[in-house]
């Protein structure tokens, strides 16, 4: 188990009902031996962004098919504008946007539809590479 109690994961999307699905699906926690979640959910990109700059996440799952801002653009931006961004999984619309997320420096990516085993081994991936390197 890691030694951390929490892990602050920020959750983008404009659609509070892909939200609730990302949060029901993955659970409090994403595996045995990471520690409990703790879900900043967030609704627009310029909430994100501030967050971001404002606060400390060990995790961004940002919606590549979020209207106005996508997930995509978001990642390309924190990338590039905020030093030591925290690794950042996409999600996409489906298996061909790959190119595009890779574009975007997405660390992850999962395709709809977001299946919850999908979801948790992504997550729990990313967190144990985070969580490794904070510890070090």
């Amino acid at each position: 188990m890691s030694e951390k109690e929490t892990a602050r994961v920020l959750l983008y999307s404009d659609d509070a009902a892909t939200r609730r699905h990302i949060i029901d699906s993955v659970g409090r926690r994403a595996a045995k031996d990471l520690p409990l979640l703790e879900w900043d959910e967030t609704a627009t990109g310029p909430a994100v962004v501030g967050k971001v700059e404002e606060n400390s996440y060990d995790l961004l799952v940002l919606d590549g098919e979020a209207a106005k801002m996508g997930g995509m653009a978001l990642v390309k931006q924190l990338k590039n504008e905020i030093y030591e961004c925290p690794p950042a999984i996409v999600l996409i619309g489906r298996p061909l946007d790959e190119w595009l997320a890779h574009w975007s420096q997405a660390d992850g990516f999962v395709h709809a539809p977001y299946e919850p085993r999908a979801l948790q081994e992504t997550i729990a991936r990313h967190l144990r590479d985070q969580l490794a390197t904070a510890a070090q």
